[in-house]
């Protein structure tokens, strides 16, 4: 048996993992990096293949997950498909229940660039916002979507509630973007002594 200490030092990509395999199913890498990606990206991030694969090769190891090989009804190569086992149920819902809960760690790419405004062309800094609220309505939508989608597992109550969050969270992040624009040329007219754009539909 793997030694008590390495099993609760596990970081915390394996317990998002444990976690997509503690909703009951049989997955294989594939599936779980799918799940992954209509879910964990919106709200944590979402691991490549290499990174799950090498999860799971922990969590069997530590005695939280099992594997068995199936064969495909389409010719292909048979796949390897994952299960929680009764251990890694007990130790993920301890784990969900007891551990401390870390604050949110914000790496914002584009007001990294905001803050370094002044090494930027104006309009270089408007085009870096406008990109920003784009991608941020792309992910709005795909959160409504995938939250949509959730609707029809009863086992996905809560993620569901996180997609719900996620899309209220990129709707203010689009909604931030629009503002620091305005802010933007606020600033610009200040310097200039020219009243700033009205940048209202």
């Amino acid at each position: 048996m793997a030694d008590e200490t390495n099993k609760r030092a596990l970081p915390a990509t394996s317990w998002a993992v444990l976690g997509l395999l503690s909703f009951g199913e049989e997955l294989s890498g594939y599936d779980l990096k799918k799940w992954s990606d209509r879910s964990l990206r919106f709200f944590y991030w979402s691991p490549s293949f290499s990174q799950i694969y090498s999860e799971l090769k922990r969590l069997e190891k530590a005695g939280y997950a099992s594997s068995r090989m199936v064969s495909q009804d389409t010719g292909t190569r048979d796949k390897r498909v994952y299960r929680i086992t009764d251990e890694g149920m007990t130790a993920v819902r301890e784990w969900a229940r007891e551990a401390p809960v870390d604050p949110p760690v914000l790496k914002h790419g584009p007001m990294l660039r905001l803050w370094l405004g002044h090494l930027l062309d104006p309009e270089q800094m408007r085009a870096v916002l406008g990109r920003h609220q784009e991608f941020a309505e792309k992910m709005r939508r795909r959160a409504m979507a995938d939250a949509e989608g959730a609707k029809e597992e009863s086992a996905w109550a809560y993620p569901m509630l996180t997609l719900k969050w996620a899309e209220r969270y990129y709707a203010s992040e689009r909604d931030l973007a629009a503002a620091m624009l305005d802010d933007i040329d606020a600033s610009a007219a200040g310097r200039d002594g020219h009243e700033p754009r009205d940048r209202r539909p």
